[in-house]
């Protein structure tokens, strides 16, 4: 009885493994998000849809042959670095990371799981990869070519506002060799416009900021982009508009909520282009072999409705430069 029972099994065993085996699924890669935003925050869905569509382009289809952890931070950037480990410990296969803070938490929480940086400002310079060329490590991704873009807006800001003799330039606490900074610096010493820093260190300070500026016979303003800016964005174009001061920025959305113009990396091709970073690495590529990419697209976008606000009349020689006019 026992020699036949035994039998028995092994027959069901041929004749069921295969077939068990067929029904199992296969283990779905997961990739992370980290992001200090919210995932309805403006920065955030500018960024989603055209990696997704890349992705989509790529094969990739979310739900069915790849899973999604998002960590968002909603504005808390001390909730980074316990996010990144949340990523790690679910032993995701790569993790996105948006920007600066994000980057610096997924490295600090992971040398070995790959890292994707979709925004960062000049990598290299603030020591995500050991070069653009040979990143080096578990880090590749894209980054922003941030000094030589301040120069040009300071050089689109002073042919749209000619009269220009100085420069408000609002800045993050914490953040006094932001990248991009020294390139401006530089730009406003050439065009003998003098520079006036500010610094808010809460977002109650904003409004003290634009007086300052105003009260110190600031022209005009740049604002650099930095967490508390991004997420006080409509506060500061609407301050912008009240106290009738021209404001440039580096990235699309700012126009969109309300501020004058912008130039800078076109978002939509920066996260296309990570798309593929994500896809040669869940193929088996290593982030060490991938070099960093720099963006090839540049946006000038000017507000119409925010220029009218100002009183001021944007001269021909920009608006056909434009990539797009908001009325």
């Amino acid at each position: 009885m026992r020699r036949i029972g035994l039998a028995v099994v092994l027959t069901l065993s041929l004749v069921l493994g295969p077939l068990v085996a067929e029904t199992q699924s296969p283990k779905l890669p997961r990739i992370g998000t980290l992001s200090a935003f919210s995932p309805r925050s403006q920065p955030d869905w500018h960024q989603r849809a055209p990696f997704w569509q890349a992705m989509n382009e790529l094969g990739w289809i979310e739900g069915q042959n790849i899973l999604v952890e998002g960590r968002w931070a909603e504005g808390r950037l001390d909730r980074l670095p316990a996010l990144a480990t949340e990523l790690v410990q679910l032993k995701v296969d790569l993790i996105l990371a948006a920007a600066g803070a994000e980057i610096f938490a997924a490295k600090r929480a992971t040398k070995t799981i790959p890292i994707v940086m979709a925004a960062s400002l000049d990598a290299e310079e603030q020591g995500f990869v050991a070069s653009l060329a040979r990143p080096g490590a578990n880090v590749t991704g894209v980054t922003s070519m941030t000094s030589e873009l301040s120069r040009k807006r300071l050089d689109l800001l002073k042919e749209t506002v000619p009269k220009i003799v100085r420069i408000a330039i609002l800045q993050c606490e914490g953040l006094p060799s932001l990248p991009g900074l020294t390139g401006t610096l530089a730009a406003a010493r050439a065009l003998g416009v003098s520079p006036l820093l500010l610094v808010p260190e809460e977002a109650n300070d904003y409004e003290a900021a634009f007086t300052r500026a105003i009260k110190e016979r600031a022209d005009a303003m740049i604002v650099f982009t930095c967490y508390r800016n991004m997420l006080n964005a409509p506060r500061i174009a609407a301050l912008g508009t009240r106290h009738r001061l021209p404001t440039m920025y580096n990235e699309k959305w700012w126009v969109e909520a309300g501020g004058l113009m912008s130039y800078g990396s076109s978002l939509p091709d920066m996260y296309r282009l990570v798309a593929t970073y994500v896809d040669k690495i869940l193929k088996g590529a290593k982030p060490a072999d991938l070099p960093v990419e720099q963006p090839t697209r540049f946006e000038l976008v000017i507000n119409m409705k925010t220029a009218k606000s100002l009183g001021l009349t944007i001269p021909q020689s920009i608006l056909v430069r434009a990539d797009q006019i908001i009325e």
